[in-house]
């Protein structure tokens, strides 16, 4: 359902460039059901109101930016879908008044995207916001395989400790701060056990230094001999 060349270039350009000469029309897109959880095979229905009664197109833009032309349906109500075909096996459209509607009768993968109203006014494209419409994202499970069996015929219990990224980071900020707090710590330890040796082996010099001079043996001091007079 991809559009022309020519059509997909002019609506990029309206679609970048919807306000370069002001915008004075107003349109608005809604879904009128919760399509907030859409399911395979359900309907989807969208409407765009506007002010004019004037033609418009409805367009999807995928997940890769393509722009995919859906229906054309003119100021007379008259749809014309991709092909020029004037019913389509997959979308129904109709026009109330100022109302332009869209339905994807059955919803599947490849009509998920972003659905636009498109208005041409005054030779200048006039885009409405984009409506998401996505199927629920859903994990599958991966099936469990049985452990590899010893040669008892008993089942070994799979290793369940995983690396922890963020928990190794924080042991590496913890032992770099460890290196910078009790580095220097351990080094001024170092510096003052140094010293205290230093300390002690000049007050050793210094005493075997002051007891070289000798001493009597009873103690006292030596006297000069007395002289008779």
């Amino acid at each position: 359902m991809d559009t022309s060349p020519a059509l997909l270039l002019l609506l990029t350009l309206g679609f970048c460039c919807p306000g370069i000469y002001g915008q004075s029309l107003e349109i608005k897109l809604r879904s009128p059901k919760d399509i907030s959880q859409l399911r395979v095979g359900q309907k989807l229905e969208l409407e765009c109101h506007t002010d004019r009664n004037n033609g418009a197109s409805w367009i999807r833009q995928d997940r890769s930016g393509s722009l995919h032309f859906i229906v054309f349906i003119s100021s007379l109500s008259r749809a014309t879908f991709q092909g020029g075909q004037k019913t389509s096996t997959r979308f129904e459209a109709s026009k109330d008044s100022s109302i332009h509607r869209l339905a994807v009768k059955s919803f599947t993968p490849q009509d998920q995207g972003s659905y636009f109203c498109v208005m041409n006014l005054n030779q200048m494209l006039h885009f409405s916001p984009g409506q998401r419409a996505f199927l629920p994202v859903t994990t599958t499970v991966a099936p469990s395989t049985p452990g590899p069996t010893t040669q008892r015929g008993t089942t070994e219990e799979p290793n369940l400790t995983t690396a922890d990224p963020e928990g190794r980071i924080q042991g590496d900020l913890n032992f770099f701060c460890h290196i910078f707090i009790w580095g220097p710590l351990a080094g001024a330890c170092l510096l003052v056990f140094i010293a205290l040796v230093i300390t002690i082996v000049l007050c050793q010099q210094t005493r075997r230094r002051r007891c070289r001079c000798k001493r009597p043996a009873n103690g006292k001091p030596p006297t000069k001999p007395r002289t008779p007079n």
